[in-house]
């Protein structure tokens, strides 16, 4: 059997330990200085939002529902010479959830995320938990040298801090969380239980990670770890004067859970009788380019992967890669922003082989880049333009357009963004019936940070169906989601007098 992760594992345990030696070897006078009597920071965050979906219809179920959902994040840090720790609870909320957006005809499945919700937690309408989110003790080393050990967030692709608006917002929006997220856009997110090391200095940094995922997401309970295990290694490097940051990456994954059926194109039967794990490596890299030419500035983005292993009892064989650039005019009050792009992933074309060639995406954050969450980036095209624009300095405006197909009318349409639980696999799949032709979207996005506390979120986007959604539902092919979202942000440190 292929191993595909196993080269990455061994690079990952040299990484980890040149981190080790690094930071134990680290001059005293390199160490930050300690504030005095260590003070304690409490921060609370909580995240309110009013969702409203109109999905395809398929009658008599209920496509067009509302709920409110509440996220409350509690954190307590404190840094104490060269060591810092963080501990966190997150308490979630949902409801009311609709109990009849699940529909029996299984090509339709869960009618939005208010049926994905309602599924995910045994059929109840307001679900809610509270579980340990974070919890972590870190080793600083100076510059950008750490190891962390525990429970946390991660985030593939944002390695290095660029001091270049332009280049941080398409680091944050277009390059990070394609492989690997905390999946921010649902109510429990994802947490992974580990360790990471960065090893860097000023226009360069070799991260590396191993963890297990923690259950969340769409179940609102996000303590219990699943058999789900990922090893990162990556090196970006910044140049011209911040205007270049290019990244090389490696992600072994493997999915372990027993019982579990996975979502491709074989008929149920083959897959449910597959019992072998999933042990798969993607290897590549991406690319950010600006660069300044008369009132304003182009943009380019490049990322690309390969991906092999072992797909259960299948062999594994997939790819993707993005294209995109753009020009921003930097001396105009609002800085408005005109962008495009392509995206493609393999999908597989013929289910009866030993081959899978349906491009996997890991534990990703999907809303990034599928931002009216009813599809990813597996098996699909998409052609874009977007317009970005900042009234004010504190407020956000953005609108896309896209295109969308799928690559392999033999294969499915997919949903979803990776494992939250050890009851289902985590993506979902409707069947192309043989039609590649997907659908169009077009959204409108404010973001407004209102005062130092407290932010303003809006959205709404609007899809037309084609040919593979019609197959599907034939009642009516549009799809709506609108949002107000309000985050309050809110954190204290003790006194240095207190402290002895």
């Amino acid at each position: 059997m292929l191993k595909a992760s196993a080269g990455l594992l061994c690079l990952l345990s040299v990484a980890f330990a040149a981190a080790a030696q690094t930071l134990v070897s680290a001059p005293a006078a390199a160490a930050p200085a300690a504030a005095p009597g260590h003070p304690v920071t409490l921060s609370i965050y909580e995240r309110a939002r009013n969702d409203n979906w109109q999905w395809f219809a398929a009658p008599p179920y209920n496509d067009s529902y509302s709920y409110i959902q509440s996220l409350l994040r509690i954190s307590v840090a404190q840094r104490v010479n060269r060591w810092d720790w963080q501990t966190e609870l997150s308490q979630t909320w949902i409801g009311p959830l609709p109990s009849d957006s699940v529909s029996t005809v299984t090509a339709q499945g869960q009618l939005g995320l208010g049926g994905t919700y309602y599924a995910s937690n045994s059929n109840n309408t307001e679900p809610a938990a509270a579980f340990f989110k974070q919890g972590f003790l870190r080793y600083n080393g100076g510059d950008d040298k750490n190891i962390r050990l525990g429970r946390f967030e991660f985030f593939d692709g944002v390695e290095t801090h660029p001091k270049d608006s332009t280049v941080l917002w398409l680091q944050n929006n277009r390059v990070q969380q394609r492989l690997v997220g905390n999946f921010g856009f649902s109510n429990a997110m994802r947490s992974f239980d580990g360790a990471d090391a960065h090893l860097g200095s000023g226009s360069w940094d070799l991260t590396a990670m191993a963890g297990r995922a923690d259950q969340g997401v769409y179940n609102m309970n996000g303590n219990p770890e699943l058999n789900v295990d990922i090893q990162y290694l990556a090196f970006t490097r910044i140049a011209a004067h911040g205007r270049i940051v290019a990244r090389a990456f490696g992600l072994g994954y493997h999915d372990g859970r027993p019982g579990i059926t996975k979502t491709d194109n074989r008929p149920l039967a083959v897959r449910a009788a597959d019992h072998k794990n999933i042990r798969l490596g993607t290897y590549g890299g991406d690319l950010i380019a600006t660069q300044p030419a008369g009132p304003g500035t182009f943009d380019f983005v490049f990322w690309g992967a390969l991906q092999n292993g072992n797909w259960g009892a299948l062999t594994q064989s997939a790819g993707a890669t993005a294209l995109e650039g753009g020009y921003r005019f930097t001396k105009v009050p609002t800085m408005p922003w005109f962008r495009g792009g392509w995206w493609r992933s393999t999908g597989d074309n013929d289910p009866t082989d030993s081959k899978n060639n349906t491009f996997f995406q890991g534990l990703p954050t999907p809303r990034v880049y599928a931002r009216l969450p009813f599809y990813n980036l597996m098996n699909s095209t998409d052609s874009f333009v977007q317009v970005v624009d900042k009234p004010y300095k504190t407020w956000d405006l953005r609108s896309d357009l896209h295109w969308l197909d799928l690559t392999s009318g033999h294969d499915l349409w997919y949903l979803g963004g990776g494992a939250f639980d050890n009851k289902v696999f985590g993506f979902t799949g409707r069947t192309a019936n043989g039609h590649t032709s997907f659908a169009s979207v077009a959204d409108i996005s404010s973001d407004w940070q209102a005062t130092h506390n407290v932010a303003l979120n809006f959205y709404y986007g609007h899809g037309w169906g084609k040919s593979v959604v019609g197959a599907i539902y034939p009642t009516d092919k549009t799809i709506q989601l609108g949002y107000v979202e309000l985050i309050y942000r809110w954190g204290i440190t003790s006194g240095a007098a207190k402290s002895k």
